[in-house]
């Protein structure tokens, strides 16, 4: 089997396999999310601005913490996701707390055969684009489900960061998109002990790559931040230095973590 070929089956099942870990886990604690915790962080709050009132569009939603929070804000939302299981699971949460978040099963690429709405605002956020093999395609779908004045609010981890090995001791792969890194997971980010194995096939994406696409369809380039953090522990090696920000241990402030994107479709 070309596994590259056969990604989105491949992905799927993974995320499929992932979304019960997940929902039970620490790292997500669905317990306080459940309780009114607000699971987006400063940098994509800060972005988003007043989000009452306004149609939103969540790209790779997983099962739908993000995009319910949204709808708590007052926003009219509507999440995505390749995961079967993982839309289930966030349409059940969205039920149990009386929200009206939408979620849609499908891909990235296919979402125009589904849905034909443009929204105020489109957005996607950490570990998102790695799982797509064509990002200029993925900022195609992004301009397509904009309205005209739009905007399209983008937080993901660094590049730099996809380049090293698991522990950060080494330089393990290509900055720039290359062959399709296809590996085996025992654990999860979320839970490093879970007993669950998985495949995935995945890809690395330039910042070149990225604000290019966007560039090339469309959207301006309003504001552009890198950041020396992670707002999540989910690598190896990581010690939070202030509430809520994580580094390399033995890298410190010396690697970019993430970055965001905000962008206008003319």
């Amino acid at each position: 089997m070309n596994k590259e070929a056969n990604y989105l089956a491949i992905n799927q099942k993974a995320w499929d396999n992932k979304t019960a870990t997940h929902t039970t886990s620490d790292f997500y604690d669905n317990e306080s999310f459940m309780a009114g915790r607000n699971t987006l962080n400063a940098i994509e709050l800060g972005l988003l601005a007043d989000v009452q009132g306004k149609s939103i569009l969540h790209l790779q939603c997983h099962f739908g913490q993000d995009t319910m929070s949204l709808s708590r804000m007052g926003a009219k939302a509507t999440g995505v996701d390749l995961s079967g299981a993982a839309v289930d699971k966030g349409r059940e949460l969205a039920m149990k707390l009386s929200l009206d978040t939408r979620f849609i099963c499908c891909d990235v690429y296919s979402l125009p055969d589904v849905l034909d709405e443009k929204f105020d605002i489109v957005f996607t956020s950490y570990g998102t684009i790695g799982w797509l093999p064509d990002v200029d395609k993925w900022a195609g779908m992004v301009s397509h489900f904009l309205k005209p004045g739009g905007k399209f609010v983008f937080a993901e981890f660094h590049p730099v960061v996809w380049m090293m090995d698991t522990n950060f001791n080494t330089i393990a792969y290509n900055y720039f998109k290359d062959e399709a890194i296809i590996e085996q997971e025992t654990g999860t980010y979320a839970d490093t002990e879970a007993a669950i194995t998985n495949e995935t096939v995945s890809w690395n994406h330039s910042l070149g790559e990225v604000l290019g696409a966007l560039l090339k369809h469309g959207l301006t380039i309003e504001q552009f931040n890198e950041y020396d953090y992670s707002p999540y522990a989910c690598f190896n090696n990581l010690e939070e230095f202030e509430p809520g920000k994580f580094r390399v241990k033995h890298l410190g402030n010396k690697l970019p973590m993430v970055y965001s994107v905000l962008a206008i479709k003319s």
